[in-house]
């Protein structure tokens, strides 16, 4: 059970040609993410998903798989963060819209990295390792 003061994020870890979908906010160009957004009533996470992907980026995920959840502090807000992380793909290219102001694709060993907020950085990466599903698994 998540307190009611945990703001909740749903997000898409979207891998192509072994790089990962990252997207920044107008509020915030220099800080990357991943697509995704915060639920409205009465919405599941993975209608949270296809809603907040189509709006932002154009696209329908497929594919959805939870990765898991991480709990941390929202960058921009400075509250507490729960964050549910699908594996996904989409049908199609991506164009920022709404609230996004750019895209990107990092490998992981990129000048996206330290750009990238810190709850992406130090919890989901590695999460995505482990899976196999980004990135080189720690030795």
């Amino acid at each position: 059970m998540v307190a009611d003061d945990v703001m909740q994020v749903v997000a898409a870890a979207i891998v192509e040609q072994e790089r990962l979908l990252l997207v920044s906010k107008n509020v915030a160009p220099e800080v990357f993410y991943l697509p995704g957004g915060k639920p409205e009533d009465g919405e599941s996470a993975e209608q949270t998903l296809v809603r907040e992907l189509n709006e932002e980026l154009g696209v329908s995920p497929f594919d959805m798989n939870l990765l898991g959840h991480v709990d941390d502090v929202a960058v921009l807000e400075g509250v507490p963060m729960r964050l549910t992380v699908f594996v996904a793909r989409i049908d199609g290219p991506p164009t920022p819209a709404a609230e996004l102001a750019t895209l990107g694709w990092t490998d992981g060993r990129d000048s996206y990295i330290p750009r990238l907020a810190p709850a992406i950085r130090n919890q989901v990466l590695p999460m995505l390792a482990r899976s196999g599903v980004f990135g080189q698994s720690p030795a």
